[in-house]
């Protein structure tokens, strides 16, 4: 993997800049839609690349070992021919799993054991065996096993869950260098920072992950109950420490403000599922505001969702024939919403990158987080 710093913004750390893969370029600042188990749910690969014009995607190393398992994907030869996905792809590591997990899973030295959420079977994910794992899956992008505290963990759990991180990071590293592609191409591991907001052990963690010398670098455990001006106030920790010409990805974030605010504190790549779950709820991002899709006042709406016509959708369907949809339960509501929120993201991240490289990212920034956070 190759990564190009083009520009940083006049006035802000806002950076713009390209990766390339071995499945293709990726431009920065770039929002990756998760697609958990090798699908982006209710949007056809066609209209995600086409339409929204997504670059790269994000699969779950957790879901895709269960099911449909590491055999099968191996056979297909990996997760790009198996989901007739050519672009490139990036898996993360289970480890915000184990988070999740709490009330299943036992976390020690060797790695964590977890019950399945599918079917109880009891499982181990090494930092050997997530490697592997990912080996087999054959992403593009590979992210270390680490364990992700809570954002408001006690300094004493948050520092002992660092130096396991930490301990089984050189396993990764270790398992990485012994391991090769299966596929032909290149897979890269990136090493993730972590420290919940404790400012001097998240310095430590991105002081500890340098020493890889990694093609790029994670900065994980935000946006998981800590308030969102702690998690700008360690970005900017992590981002003054972190080397300059490798991207830097914040993991499941977030909101398009805090896609912003990130942004602008020199972070490179983001995921999330909110475009897509959000918007099965009814919930509609544009570049006039937030919609509630659900509500009365859209009934006789026949406008664009969007005037930006930021996708085909906006171009398409109106704000009250998805109102309808939706209170019809009807499937092609979650389509329609969830194709519209991707292409919303990726017009977001497209201006940032064109208002950076145009010296301009600041201004356009107070502009525009004022016109998105209206709630219509």
């Amino acid at each position: 993997m190759f990564f190009e710093l083009q520009h940083t913004s006049r006035g802000s750390a806002a950076r713009a800049g390209r990766i390339e893969t071995g499945h293709g370029v990726v431009e920065t600042p770039i929002f990756m839609p998760v697609g958990t188990a090798a699908t982006v749910k209710g949007i056809f690969h066609r209209d995600l690349a086409e339409d929204a014009g997504a670059q790269i995607i994000l699969a779950n190393t957790y879901h895709l070992y269960l099911r449909p398992g590491v055999e099968i994907l191996e056979e297909a030869g990996g997760v790009h021919r198996f989901s007739s996905w050519e672009r490139p792809m990036l898996t993360d590591s289970g480890g915000f799993q184990v988070f999740s997990l709490a009330d299943c899973r036992k976390i020690s030295e060797e790695g964590c054991r977890f019950s399945s959420h599918i079917d109880g079977s009891k499982h181990l994910f090494t930092p050997e065996n997530v490697i592997d794992t990912q080996r087999s899956i054959g992403a593009d992008i590979m992210m270390a096993f680490d364990e992700c505290p809570s954002g408001t963990a006690d300094r004493d759990y948050a520092e002992r869950s660092l130096e396991l991180t930490n301990r089984w990071l050189e396993r990764c590293f270790e398992q990485y260098a012994r391991t090769s592609s299966k596929y032909g191409y290149k897979q890269s591991l990136f090493p993730i920072v972590q420290g919940v907001t404790y400012s001097d052990l998240r310095a430590r963690s991105a002081e500890f992950v340098q020493q890889f010398d990694a093609d790029g670098y994670a900065i994980g455990g935000l946006a998981v109950g800590e308030p969102a001006e702690d998690m700008y106030a360690m970005i900017e920790v992590v981002n003054e420490i972190l080397p300059v010409g490798r991207p830097r990805y914040l993991m499941g974030v977030g909101t398009p403000v805090n896609i912003l605010e990130a942004i602008e504190r020199g972070v490179d790549m983001f995921d999330c599922v909110m475009p897509t779950r959000n918007g099965r709820n009814g919930m509609i991002f544009t570049t006039e505001g937030v919609i509630n899709i659900r509500n009365e006042k859209w009934r006789t709406d026949f406008s664009p969702l969007d005037p930006a016509n930021v996708s085909f959708v906006d171009r398409t369907y109106s704000k009250a024939y998805l109102r309808h949809l939706t209170i019809s339960d009807e499937m092609l509501a979650a389509q329609i919403a969830s194709l519209h929120n991707v292409a919303f993201y990726m017009w977001l991240v497209g201006e940032a990158r064109r208002h950076i490289l145009n010296d301009t990212f600041t201004e356009w920034k107070l502009q525009i987080i004022e016109k998105i956070s209206r709630r219509l």
